[in-house]
């Protein structure tokens, strides 16, 4: 039984030649995620998003920025009941290396372009992820509450 909200990082990993990489994951069933997860006690959310995307894609990636901060209650799309506050950051990765994916957390992924990345299947989350990341006047912080 979840005590607290918790922190977690996403990853959208740009690529040199501007596509990003969309995830499938179990626990967001039927839909297209990103890599990330939870913040370990005594780790930045920089740390965690390093040692997320290599768990989980097998590679490393730079932070760039941070483009939202989502305050997710409840999101009916999670495969269980959860509390998160998400802290979305556009990552680059130098190094075009082939994806390791870890098949316990992301079952299978793909590069797109952005604008691709809108019309797949994404929940709210995600796409307010990406509309913030092409547009960077729509608003940093968003409360979403879902039951």
């Amino acid at each position: 039984m979840q005590l607290y909200p918790e922190p977690t990082v996403g990853a959208l990993i740009q690529r040199k030649d501007g596509k990003v990489l969309l995830c499938i994951s179990h626990k967001w069933p039927g839909l297209y995620t990103v890599p990330g997860g939870h913040v370990e006690l005594g780790e930045t959310l920089e740390d965690a998003i390093k040692r997320e995307v290599k768990e989980e894609v097998g590679f490393g990636i730079t932070p760039v920025e941070l483009i939202s901060v989502q305050q997710v209650i409840y999101p009916p799309e999670f495969w269980k009941k959860g509390h998160f506050i998400f802290f979305d950051y556009l990552c680059e990765t130098k190094n075009e290396e082939e994806l390791k994916l870890d098949k316990r957390e992301i079952q299978d992924a793909v590069w797109v372009t952005l604008n691709d990345a809108l019309s797949m299947k994404i929940d709210k989350y995600l796409m307010h992820f990406i509309k913030r990341t092409i547009d960077r006047s729509l608003p940093f912080l968003v409360m979403w509450k879902d039951r």
